[in-house]
């Protein structure tokens, strides 16, 4: 397949919240024939800041000791690993399975609901209402103040931002499907977007080339993640270099993402402090830039079928398409396949690449497909059957 590069439509904040972008710039962002990606620049001051503290603590938190790491992984009441939750509350390594049926060592994920968003004291979705989903239902697990002081306010402001931004895309994307969609309901995936509590963040750390090789267990699939946010396998070709992410469409309605940190963890190492100032953030880690290896970043194969590199600036935010959305706007806007490559490696360098991707979802009980009436949790549960 051809590679290229391409620069994603950009729109700024501004024009979000006074409604000025066009219906051909969304188009050009999310439409049949897109890269189902829109940049968003000019975003509040304290952003920078704040990606940098958060991705600095993926390389703290994916280095702390396995016991540490153990503490944020959910148990069930029995003390055992608890899979119903499909590892997606608090940490997840080698948990996720890749297209090969081996377990994927290369990245790990920390992940937490954000239905703080709706309430600060909220941290999960209502058991009681969906008592069936405890992916979405496990309250978060964060780790030590002590440990990682800041960590949970960062990491909290932060998503808080993403999530504002994506209610002005979601209602730019309104105002195109009233426009274009028969018996849309206006206001639809704004809604969505600022009032659901089952809204996921992924901070994602992708250790060092060579850190970690390829698992050579068999997949089990009642203990492997399905990585129901973000992996559902597609129709690729086994020549795609996925390395670091395997070739996958999201499944929600807009995922935030960040531009990636690279820090050479050999140079830079994230240990903590002998002593930890409890009042105050973890230093920022140094990150390397332009990214060391010029093949490793972002790629989505275009509705062309040819393979496209993208480059989200590091003062933007990006937003990708999911199925949802798809579904929503009746195959106006539509998902995309993308993944994930690592570069090259070697010199004695360890670089590792850190980002954070907020889904944002509708509640379990919201309708996706007005056609049948399906909701947003038996789209789930679809979703889940393609694993087997």
């Amino acid at each position: 397949m051809e590679i290229s590069a391409q620069d994603p439509v950009t729109v700024s904040l501004a024009q979000l919240a006074n409604s000025s972008v066009s219906f051909q710039k969304l188009e050009e962002a999310f439409g049949p024939t897109s890269l189902g990606i829109l940049i968003v620049k000019d975003l509040p001051p304290q952003f920078k800041k704040l990606r940098h503290q958060l991705l600095s603590y993926a390389s703290y938190l994916a280095n702390l000791p396995s016991d540490e790491l153990d503490n944020l992984i959910h148990f069930c009441q029995d003390n055992l690993s608890c899979p119903s939750s499909r590892y997606l509350t608090g940490w997840s390594h080698g948990k996720e399975t890749l297209k090969t049926g081996a377990y994927d060592n290369l990245k790990g994920s920390f992940y937490v609901n954000c239905a703080f968003y709706q309430k600060p004291a909220l941290q999960s979705a209502s058991a009681m209402l969906y008592p069936n989903y405890p992916e979405y239902t496990e309250p978060n697990i964060w780790p030590r103040e002590s440990l990682l002081p800041g960590f949970r306010q960062i990491f909290e402001e932060l998503c808080t931002l993403i999530i504002d931004t994506a209610v002005l895309v979601a209602r730019a994307c309104d105002r195109y499907a009233a426009a274009n969609i028969d018996v849309y309901e206006c206001g639809y995936l704004e809604r969505v977007v600022k009032t659901s509590t089952t809204t996921k963040a992924r901070l994602l750390h992708y250790f060092p080339p060579n850190d970690y090789g390829m698992s050579v267990r068999t997949s089990n699939a009642s203990e492997a993640s399905d990585d129901l946010l973000n992996c559902q396998p597609s129709a690729v070709s086994d020549e795609d270099n996925d390395s670091w992410c395997a070739t996958h469409i999201d499944h929600g309605c807009l995922t935030g993402l960040t531009s990636a940190l690279y820090i050479d963890e050999s140079t830079n190492p994230p240990l903590l402090p002998n002593i930890v100032d409890a009042s105050a953030s973890l230093p920022t880690l140094p990150y390397l830039s332009p990214p060391p290896f010029p093949s490793s970043g972002l790629y989505i194969h275009s509705r062309t079928s040819n393979i496209t590199k993208v480059t989200i600036p590091f003062d933007c935010l990006a937003f990708q398409t999911g199925e949802a959305l798809q579904l929503i706007t009746g195959g106006k806007f539509r998902a995309v396949p993308h993944f994930v490559q690592a570069g090259g490696g070697g010199n004695g360098s360890r670089v590792a690449r850190n980002t954070l991707a907020v889904f944002t979802q509708p509640e379990l009980g919201d309708v996706v497909n007005k056609k049948d009436g399906t909701t947003f949790g038996e789209f789930c549960q679809v979703v889940a059957g393609r694993f087997g």
